[in-house]
């Protein structure tokens, strides 16, 4: 019976810490996410043989945006109107 509940500690624990790592790359995403799908989506085109200069072009815009973005001083109650929302 004791070794049944310490399985289910030893579970829940991954749970937990899986879950955190989730919320993680999440946040990591939500800061990075322009410039990755641009890197990635030039990788894309010089794998195929294309050029990649507007994906890195993009990826360049992406980043000096996320930069800029990075230096505001933002709380819950101007995270949107700072240019962080998700959807733009």
């Amino acid at each position: 019976m004791n070794n049944k509940k310490q399985l289910g500690q030893g579970m829940t624990e991954y749970i937990i810490i899986t879950a955190l790592i989730a919320v993680a790359a999440i946040a990591a995403y939500s800061y990075f996410g322009q410039t990755l799908q641009q890197q990635v989506a030039g990788m894309a085109s010089e794998m195929s043989g294309n050029s990649a200069k507007d994906h890195i072009k993009d990826a360049q815009t992406a980043a000096a945006s996320a930069a800029t973005n990075a230096d505001k001083k933002t709380n819950l109650g101007n995270y949107d109107s700072s240019g962080n929302s998700a959807v733009k």
